[in-house]
């Protein structure tokens, strides 16, 4: 019995040895028989992992939207003072000579979205401004030339043509139901190195007070925004159009993204689309008054309750305030029955009035509320982004940077 015993003892201990030199230098040997299971397991995650079933991936979103986003390359000639030493006979025997100004080159690169099949074009009016020759490149390498629709300063914003046939259009989303905190995707060809996707968050929304446009109404976003980028698309995560990228935050002019970006909403883009395609330009209601906004100082000595509405500080001689008998020092607070909650509020609801229009327009003059007919104008076309109706600002955070269109990358003089 005893010997059987050595036996038995002998004999696991010979096969643990073996067990545990086999799991050491082989191990797959033991897998192979014994977890079978696991190795399925594994492969079937490898597989869920790619491709669109993961929630951690958007390539589904930017494929759909990628064949609509473009490259707007523009050229214009600009021209350059002669230089100081022209007159130098010395100068001119090596450099020729030279008259008052010389006219060179220059050649810019931006982004645009396709928006209908047919070659429409939606992009930003910096992007095209004094553009002698335009050059759209399409996402299957197509190159053709383009012309421009119209163009709106005001938002920044023009349409483009290009004839080519069934064209990959974009999908419009509902910008009006992005929340903050959202993903989104900006794409476009930042510095010249192509099609390029970056993602972000919602940051915000309705920026205003920025003094980049005349009107504001932005999508702020975290997506990498650059020089290059503008004009093109910022998309939600299912592919859906709801922003053109327009301006950046940034220390220098040129600079790259600090995680400030600027975007236009879909809808507002599509409205002004829509207008300059029909009518070949954007008519605006127009009142012809300077407004600032009010502050609790100004509240007081107005003897008004609440901080609200837009302070007439001048009125137009001759045009539709001044013929209704506004005047400098009204409260306008209310335009077509709608509460106006500052100047940029007001400059929205004035603007959205179709001109010849007769509208209320409520003020509080002495302190009395008083409501009067104005008959509204047409807004004049404006070259700047400024607006005469809300006094010029700039932006400026702690002196560390200000807000800049986001510029054409590439610029060659």
């Amino acid at each position: 019995m005893r010997k059987l015993w050595l036996l038995f003892c002998q004999t696991a201990t010979l096969i643990l040895a073996i067990y545990f030199v086999i799991s050491t230098l082989r191990p797959d040997l033991i897998n192979h028989f014994n977890a079978t299971n696991p190795i399925t397991t594994i492969k079937q995650a490898q597989e869920e992992s790619g491709g669109s079933r993961s929630p951690s991936s958007y390539s589904d979103a930017a494929q759909k939207a990628m064949p609509a986003v473009v490259n707007i390359f523009t050229s214009q000639s600009i021209s350059i003072k002669r230089q100081p030493m022209a007159n130098d006979p010395l100068f001119r025997f090596f450099f020729g000579d030279q008259g008052e100004t010389q006219n060179q080159p220059s050649t810019n690169l931006g982004s645009g979205v396709i928006v209908t099949d047919t070659g429409y074009i939606l992009t930003n009016s910096h992007v095209v401004d004094s553009a002698t020759t335009i050059e759209v490149a399409l996402a299957d390498k197509r190159r053709v030339s383009a012309r421009v629709i119209g163009t709106d300063p005001d938002t920044d914003l023009a349409v483009l043509k290009i004839n080519l046939p069934n064209l990959p259009a974009i999908t419009f989303g509902s910008a009006e139901k992005a929340r903050v905190g959202d993903v989104v995707l900006a794409i476009g060809n930042p510095f010249g190195v192509g099609q390029t996707v970056t993602m972000g968050i919602v940051s915000a929304l309705g920026r205003s007070h920025l003094g980049i446009n005349t009107f504001e109404n932005f999508i702020q976003t975290d997506a990498a925004i650059n020089p290059g980028n503008s004009g093109g698309a910022l998309i939600d995560s299912s592919g859906n159009l709801i922003g053109i990228n327009t301006a950046i935050y940034s220390r220098t002019p040129g600079g790259a993204s600090l995680g400030i970006g600027f975007a236009i909403p879909a809808h507002t883009a599509k409205s002004i689309m829509e207008q300059i395609i029909q009518q070949g330009s954007v008519q605006r209601g127009w009142i012809g008054v300077a407004v600032q906004d009010m502050t609790k100082e100004l509240a007081e000595s107005l003897k008004v309750k609440e901080v609200r509405g837009a302070l007439i500080t001048e009125v137009l001689r001759g045009m539709p305030a001044d013929r209704s008998g506004i005047k400098p020092g009204d409260l306008l607070i209310a335009v077509e029955g709608q509460q106006i909650t500052d100047t940029s509020n007001m400059l929205h609801l004035i603007a959205a009035l179709e001109p010849g229009r007769v509208a209320t327009l409520k003020i509080i003059r002495n302190g009395k509320e008083v409501e009067l007919k104005v008959n509204i104008g047409k807004r004049p076309k404006q070259k700047q982004n400024t607006s005469e109706e809300v006094a010029p600002y700039g932006f400026n955070v702690n002196c560390w940077g200000k807000l800049y269109r986001s510029p054409a990358a590439g610029a060659r003089r």
